[in-house]
């Protein structure tokens, strides 16, 4: 019997999107392209908006040893390091907001999706790199790069920023480059023992944010505190490599970064292995869906990390996907009306693409905020912050399932 729904690409998004859908007796199997899975990445930031949907699902509590859950947010002089704004999160943001916000490893992300999703008995298929996708009235074909394929009565494209599934349905884009890269790293906290003199408590974890002219400075810690994240960016016309694995070297970040502050600095030294990545978008796709397939996570709409908020509009996007495709694949054993997906595909993307275009160009604006001048700039952008919380309830305090149960087909 050929799957009821294959989803290609097993990142956070579309592990999420098997995990809901399997646990509601919808046949998935998961198609990834690596040949073996390995801790990737560097750090996520999730809020509110996801973590209510993930403790829904019952997977939030195996977080506990990963995560981190700050317990305020510091904005910094550049050149000082002297905090010119602060807000308490822990328990405060939880009841503004209504869930927890963590920092966390992407790499423990996914490991416990993963063991969630293969130990309820979900299907995945390593090495299986989709090239192609061909859909018609009865079904979708995936093609993969061995030759191999499969059929299935959905597809969904949870495959990236070079998504194949975008392309079958929406055509070629071309990337938006920002002008910008960021140097990423992990620090082990041993090679910050400066830290705590320097005013960064490790016992109070924080995220610490360094705005500056032309560039900025993100660091928080993740794996259960053993590790601190850093996302340093730049302006740079010249590396232009759309990939977050590309390799950088520390001493580049220390020389972007001469004449910062010393914490600045220790945390750009202390990072072990350090990617360089160009950072791009694309434009809103005008549509994400057929009658069969769809898209979600980055390959529906990438976007700049200034917001922090790719991994989390992918758990959005996956968790209101399940909840529309439930309704017309559960239980059908006979198969599922084309018209009926089709349905649930367009509440879907009516529902989700509004919110999400809102934040790519959300995430586009921030950048100006973190790397205003000095000056009247500046000082503009120190006014806003005071109100920060306010003006991001937008953002954290949303209820995609809430959402989605209030809109009208």
């Amino acid at each position: 019997m050929r799957p009821t729904v294959a989803v290609v690409g097993a990142g956070i998004g579309g592990l999420t999107a098997a995990i809901a859908l399997h646990r509601r007796g919808v046949e998935v199997v998961v198609h990834e392209q690596a040949s073996a899975l390995t801790p990737l990445g560097a750090g996520i930031a999730v809020g509110a908006n996801a973590s209510r949907l993930l403790r829904r699902m019952g997977l939030l509590d195996t977080w506990s040893e990963a995560a981190v859950r700050p317990q305020r947010i510091q904005f910094h002089r550049w050149h000082s390091g002297r905090v010119f704004c602060s807000h308490e999160m822990g328990d405060t943001y939880e009841e503004m907001f209504g869930a927890p916000f963590y920092t966390v490893h992407r790499a423990d992300a996914h490991r416990l999706l993963m063991d969630t999703y293969v130990r309820e008995g979900g299907a995945l298929e390593l090495g299986h790199r989709c090239v192609a996708v061909a859909e018609d009235e009865h079904g979708v074909e995936v093609i993969f790069a061995d030759g191999s394929a499969t059929r299935a009565e959905v597809v969904v494209g949870a495959d990236g920023v070079h998504s194949v599934v975008r392309e079958a349905l929406a055509g070629p884009d071309r990337p938006v480059f920002s002008g910008t890269s960021g140097y990423r790293g992990l620090a082990p906290v041993e090679r910050l023992p400066r830290l705590p003199e320097l005013g960064f408590d490790p016992t109070r974890p924080a995220l610490w944010l360094f705005p500056g002219p032309g560039r900025h400075l993100i660091s928080y810690p993740v794996s259960g505190g053993r590790l601190v994240n850093v996302l340093a960016v730049i302006p740079d016309e010249e590396w232009t490599v759309e990939s977050w694995s590309a390799r950088g070297e520390a001493a580049e970040a220390l020389a972007a970064f001469a004449g910062w502050n010393e914490v600045v600095a220790a945390l750009l030294g202390g990072m072990e292995s350090v990617s360089r990545w160009a950072l791009y978008d694309r434009e809103p796709v005008r549509r994400w869906s057929s009658a069969r397939m769809t898209l979600l996570g980055d390959a529906a709409h990438p976007m700049l990390p200034h917001q922090g908020q790719g991994a989390n509009q992918a758990i959005e996007d996956a968790v209101v996907l399940a909840d529309c495709l439930a309704g017309c694949l559960s239980d059908r054993p006979a198969g599922v009306r084309q018209d009926e997906v089709a349905a649930a595909l367009r509440r879907y993307e009516s529902v989700r693409r509004p919110r999400t275009r809102q934040l790519q160009m959300a995430s586009r604006r921030n950048r100006e905020c973190f790397q205003a001048p000095d000056g009247a700039p500046a000082e503009e952008r120190d006014a806003r912050l005071v109100h920060l919380p306010r003006d991001l309830a937008w953002i954290h305090g949303h209820d995609a399932q809430r959402e989605l149960a209030d809109h009208a087909d």
